[in-house]
């Protein structure tokens, strides 16, 4: 832009100072004497009014020049319209981003909604991803992360540090292998390009033994617009945020761990302040999400929500100031119900042995289940709580459970995705697992 100036400039000065005096010559062609003195003088004069000419051009060009500046910086700065789609995946998450035809995932739901996410993706014409955001490695976070890397150009990938040794991280890795794709943890307050938009990373900022703590966290930014992520950190993990310094009040907030009261805390919302809530969740999903306090700390606070769960999914619109909504917030705020004790009575629990299919045997090297309780003639009606008390003292066969130690998760015995042998753990029952610490229920045997 300098350059052209100066190039405009000169030739301008340089056709002026020729006018001048080709003026001059031809004024002067067959005078003496007096007219040659006077002709000097007009000269003179000529050459003062060529230098204040030359003032008024530059003067004008310069004026003009800084207009186009400020134009084309008005242009540069312009902010773009930015889509967040809260993609409705049952209970997990997954967040596409568009601005100024670049795109960005956080989080790819469970291992069942490769296709579901892909659809969504290429519906909204989106064929490749400036960003790939793995919040943390559970498996309702990164199930269909390989159909996702496999399917889609991806140009730079983020991952937690937190690492699992199962199938379906160990897919992601091999998925990410097979492309030549190298993957990173963000540093806490470095910020990204997206389009008009940019995200400022806010977590993890420690290392933590648990993976819902690990989660990366950011803020999204688009003009005056701000979204809030966390994935699923808890209650430590957010301590953490709020204390390093980076200013997290936001327009809208993705609520932590799907609504989980081990997230959310009343320290964070009274932070951020937003004015929307969005919940990503299944329906009548056996955790309880959303659950009841931060249910009532949205509300108390005077957030609009919206839930993936009742309302399909969710697409924010931000033009940098305002932002509009596919929906109206829902009106329901209905907690979920944990079934976690109705997991437990299955009706195979509850039902006659006789009646009962009984998995295939499953060799357990630490524990070898007890002889399955005296069977109860069909014909004799049964009474919970005989049953129940039978089942404490002598679990069946298919109702202990196998955890694995390295995730903390648990599996049935028949489930194809046990880990190996050494790093088994049995568990006469589901909630003996849950007590030991086993809070992760595998998503594919659905023990």
């Amino acid at each position: 832009m300098r350059d052209k100036k100066k190039r405009l400039k000169s030739n301008l000065i340089s056709k002026m100072s020729a006018l001048f005096i080709g003026v001059a010559l031809l004024a002067g062609c067959g005078a003496t004497g007096t007219e040659s003195a006077n002709m000097e003088e007009t000269v003179a004069v000529e050459s003062t009014a060529t230098e204040e000419a030359t003032e008024i051009i530059t003067s004008e060009e310069e004026t003009v020049f800084e207009s186009i500046e400020e134009s084309m910086e008005e242009a540069t700065n312009e902010i773009a319209e930015m889509q967040v789609h809260f993609i409705d995946v049952g209970q997990g998450d997954a967040t596409l981003i568009i601005c100024d035809d670049e795109a960005m995932l956080i989080d790819a739901g469970n291992n069942t909604k490769g296709t579901t996410i892909q659809s969504y993706m290429l519906k909204q014409g989106v064929e490749d991803l400036k960003y790939l955001v793995l919040t943390h490695p559970d498996a309702d976070h990164i199930g269909a992360a390989d159909v996702i890397v496999t399917k889609f150009n991806i140009e730079n990938i983020f991952m937690s540090d937190y690492t699992k040794d199962n199938q379906t991280y160990n897919e992601l890795i091999q998925a990410l292998d097979d492309k030549s794709y190298k993957w990173s943890t963000p540093e806490v307050g470095s910020t990204y390009e997206l389009g008009s938009a940019t995200f400022t990373i806010i977590a993890p900022n420690k290392q933590y033994s648990d993976p819902n703590n690990a989660s990366i966290g950011l803020l999204l930014q688009n003009g005056d617009n701000k979204f809030l992520f966390t994935g699923d950190a808890e209650e430590e993990a957010e301590e953490d945020i709020l204390a390093n310094g980076i200013a997290i009040d936001c327009d809208v907030y993705k609520a932590g761990h799907h609504g989980s009261n081990t997230s959310n805390t009343k320290e964070l919302l009274e932070t951020i302040t937003p004015a929307f809530v969005v919940v990503s969740c299944a329906e009548d999903n056996s955790y309880g999400h959303p659950q009841a306090e931060p249910m009532n700390n949205f509300r108390s606070m005077g957030m609009k929500l919206f839930r993936t769960d009742e309302q399909g999914s969710i697409v924010a619109i931000s033009d940098g100031t305002e932002i509009t909504w596919n929906c109206a917030p829902t009106e329901s705020w209905k907690a979920g119900e944990s079934t976690e004790s109705a997991k437990t009575a299955t009706p195979e629990s509850t039902a006659a042995p006789e009646t009962t299919p009984a998995p295939e045997p499953f060799p357990a090297p630490e524990l070898t289940p007890e002889p399955a309780p005296e069977q109860i003639p069909a014909s004799e009606p049964i009474v919970d709580e005989v049953v129940e008390e039978t089942v404490a003292e002598q679990p069946a066969q298919n109702e202990y459970v196998i955890g694995n130690k390295n995730t903390k998760a648990f599996h049935r015995p028949t489930c194809s995705r046990l880990p190996k042998e050494k790093n088994q753990v049995i568990f006469n029952n589901r909630d003996d697992a849950i007590a030991a610490g086993y809070h992760n229920p595998c998503d594919y045997c659905c023990p």
